[in-house]
């Protein structure tokens, strides 16, 4: 079974998810390549960042050689939401994380072409004044 999953700010396909609605089951090889994780004996960690998983807990996150990605962001108590049959999921980005960037008062980086097809970012402009014009159809 495959899902469409939305990490953070980005969205991918993994091909490779064991049909469950309680959980997103992926492989450890996903966890460890698409999203950054990985188990050790200290926790499941990120760099730096390891999360402690109780010995009594270990058959919730990963039974039978699968991974519950779902487990550890409600361990972490971030929010999941699921579509009912389970082929779409998202994992927004943790508020905590949302305040910091609100409280920095910077906004994030993209970049857009303009009318001649020279690319511009919006970090090439820091500390300049930027009056932004959007438009959309809908």
């Amino acid at each position: 079974m495959s899902a469409t999953v939305v990490y953070r700010d980005r969205r991918l396909v993994i091909e490779s998810v064991r049909p469950a609605s309680d959980g997103l089951w992926i492989t450890f090889d996903t966890l460890e390549k698409v999203f950054g994780w990985t188990v050790r004996p200290e926790g499941v960690c990120k760099g730096q960042l390891c999360v402690p998983v109780p010995p009594e807990r270990e058959p919730e996150f990963w039974p039978d050689g699968a991974f519950d990605l779902a487990a550890l962001s409600a361990l972490l108590g971030e929010t999941v939401v699921h579509s009912d049959d389970s082929s779409i999921w998202v994992f927004p980005t943790p508020a905590s994380q949302l305040r910091e960037r609100i409280q920095s008062l910077e906004a994030p980086d993209f970049a857009l072409p303009d009318l001649d097809g020279r690319v511009h970012r919006l970090s090439d402009y820091r500390g300049s004044k930027v009056l932004l014009i959007a438009w959309a159809s809908w």
